[in-house]
């Protein structure tokens, strides 16, 4: 994957992560940079999932969608928003 891309990637989740939260950003496992990077993702997309509420349900779908709509559907990160975006369906009719 190309560096630029990477980087731009992780100044994305790194600034939605700030926003969300006042945690530190997380602990990595050591890997190559764009499985870290991956990784990073998907706690940012547990965390936004975690606390949407029905008011903030859509908000959050809109910022996931945001992070992995122009990446393949085999893309890791992207599967686990397109299972988020269910559950945030279900709370934001109340289900």
């Amino acid at each position: 994957m190309e560096a630029a891309s990477l980087r731009n990637r992780l100044a994305v989740a790194a600034g939605m992560w700030r926003e969300a939260t006042n945690d530190p950003l997380p602990k990595l496992a050591p890997a190559d940079p764009a499985t870290q990077i991956a990784q990073f993702e998907l706690a940012l997309v547990e965390v936004l999932c975690r606390q949407a509420t029905p008011e903030t349900a859509r908000e959050v779908a809109e910022k996931t969608w945001d992070l992995v709509h122009d990446r393949p559907d085999s893309d890791s990160v992207k599967r686990r928003v397109t299972e988020c975006h269910q559950d945030l369906a279900r709370l934001s009719h109340g289900a």
